[in-house]
């Protein structure tokens, strides 16, 4: 497989020492950067994706009339959120 390069970064010799004090063992700046970077790409395209999702949703709501509440959409967000935690708690409870 090819490799590519990315262009060479200019930041103030603060950041840099920043950076390279969270260094993990045997990890290079190279390294750091190139993790940040996909991190930072990954994070966007679902940010894209998530927000895709949203325009669809809303296109399908005024096709149909059809709305939710936000109060409602966060109730079935925390009804979830509470389950997921309950089922996470037994699991740990399990282990022990």
């Amino acid at each position: 497989m090819k490799t590519a390069q990315l262009p060479p970064v200019r930041v103030e010799q603060s950041v840099r020492d920043e950076i390279e004090s969270v260094l993990r063992q045997g990890e290079s700046l190279s390294q750091f950067v190139e993790n940040a970077a996909v991190q930072a790409a990954q994070r966007r395209k679902s940010q894209q994706e998530f927000l895709a999702r949203g325009r669809e949703s809303l296109k399908r709501a005024k096709k149909s009339g059809e709305y939710y509440s936000a109060k409602d959409a966060l109730d079935v967000m925390q009804a979830r959120l509470d389950a997921r935690i309950a089922q996470r708690q037994r699991g740990n409870a399990d282990r022990s």
